[in-house]
């Protein structure tokens, strides 16, 4: 029988390898694609897929070939590029070496993206103003993700860390696939009419611009957008930005990093309490001390010591003002009896009928002065508007028409001033001084 040789992975992917770049249809390869999952590692590599509606495959430019590139490549757009086929030995997967790229448009997803992007915008979804502030001391924090993904675990594990007093709500939802959109919309719509949550993460780990769209929907953008409970947005990676992250109260670059917004540190709580209750005894105690000593002073005070003499002085200053009390009432009482003698006297030297002829004097005085004012502003005014009647008749057109002159109108009452306005057999009005003369134009003349 014969013996049976097996292959080690690594000869098997050597001998693909050797396949590869012996085989002269996949050097200088020319393909056209779309960018997804773009990094541009420190040392100048750029790591991509390149991917089309059916298929995709990883590609590599090193910074020999990328550095003279005049355009930086995006996430989502479309490119023309010539490289070589060949497998990574350490993976087993084949990608391409990149030496040539230039731009082809824009990917259909990206353009999408950008248009939905601005539409929503120009709505006002984004504006800071419409954006609600996210609680600083949450009760319940809400979370609509999947339940079996990696970034619920991440959620999870930091809010128990950072606060374990919060109660958490999960609302199950889709976030990769054809339903993932109304799954999240249905669970936002839950969240809100339980009202029970103080503020909602909405979110998912990395991802392709494919896994991510979910979070770049029309009805996903217009759900958060009128939630009533604050929203804080956690899609992908650090780089990846999405609809949801724009109109969202709050965006987080991570599912960790939004759980960390969400709720405070309860170590640095703590340490707000200790310092505030360090800083409140150490108050009392100044207080107290202040107190204390205020009551030194005032019991060693001249009124605790000697309350008997303190007493004595009061009386004394009793008895002295009674005596100026007593003395000014006495006072006034003399003064008030001598003007009331000397208006007496005053009214017995002129006699009643004296004083009646006075006031009848002085009557018929400013009488006759109100008359002449009248007559002489009546006169003034008289003037005026005799002056101003004879301007209007200057000015009036009947004058004129008095002088042997006369307008034309039309039968729609329209001034007619020249004989382009009206036409042979128009009916027409001639006004007159002292009436209308109604016409018929039987021919012009220039």
């Amino acid at each position: 029988m014969k013996e049976q040789r097996y292959l080690t992975v690594n000869a098997l992917t050597k001998y693909i390898k050797r396949k590869f770049d012996a085989d002269p249809h996949l050097q200088d390869v020319m393909v056209k694609g779309e960018i997804s999952n773009f990094k541009q590692h420190s040392s100048g590599h750029m790591y991509f897929t390149l991917k089309d509606e059916k298929a995709r495959v990883l590609a590599v430019m090193f910074s020999s070939y990328n550095r003279s590139m005049k355009f930086s490549p995006e996430n989502g757009m479309k490119v023309l590029i010539s490289g070589d086929l060949t497998v990574y030995e350490p993976s087993g997967q084949y990608q391409i070496y990149i030496k040539e790229m230039q731009p082809d448009g824009i990917g259909d997803l990206y353009l999408a993206y950008e248009q939905l992007k601005e539409k929503l915008e120009k709505e006002g979804l984004f504006a800071p103003q419409n954006k609600k502030p996210i609680p600083k001391f949450p009760k319940t924090v809400g979370i609509i993700t999947s339940p079996t993904g990696a970034a619920i675990r991440d959620i999870l594990t930091t809010i128990k860390r950072r606060y374990p007093i919060a109660n958490i709500l999960i609302f199950p939802a889709l976030v990769q696939g054809v339903h993932a959109a109304p799954s999240i919309v249905k669970s936002l719509n839950i969240a809100n009419q339980l009202n029970d949550t103080d503020v909602l993460i909405i979110g998912r780990g990395g991802g392709s611009i494919e896994e991510l769209w979910a979070f770049n929907e029309e009805e996903v953008a217009k759900a958060i957008f009128n939630s009533k409970i604050p929203i804080i947005s956690a899609v992908g990676h650090e780089t990846d930005f999405t609809i949801a992250d724009f109109v969202a109260d709050l965006r987080a670059p991570t599912p960790t990093g939004a759980a960390e917004l969400a709720v405070p540190h309860i170590e640095d709580l703590t340490e707000k309490v200790l310092v505030r209750q360090s800083r409140l005894i150490r108050s009392l105690k100044e207080q107290i001390s202040l107190r204390k000593e205020r009551l030194s002073r005032i019991q060693k005070s001249y009124a605790f010591r000697f309350p008997q003499k303190l007493y004595e002085q009061k009386l004394e200053q009793v008895d002295r003002l009674s005596e100026q009390l007593e003395k000014g009432s006495k006072k006034l009482f003399d003064l008030k009896i001598n003007q009331w003698e000397n208006m007496h006297k005053r009214m017995q030297r002129k006699s009643m009928n004296e004083l009646i002829r006075a006031s009848k004097e002085q009557h018929e005085k400013a009488h006759k002065q109100l008359n002449k004012a009248m007559t002489q502003i009546f006169s003034e005014k008289e003037k005026d508007f005799s002056h101003k009647i004879a301007n209007l008749e200057a000015l009036s057109p009947l004058k004129i028409m008095d002088r042997g002159y006369s307008l034309i109108y039309s039968a729609q009452d329209k001034l007619i001033n020249s004989i382009k306005k009206v036409n042979k057999n128009d009916q027409i009005k001639v006004k007159v001084s002292d009436g209308t003369i109604h016409c018929y134009v039987t021919d012009m003349e220039e």
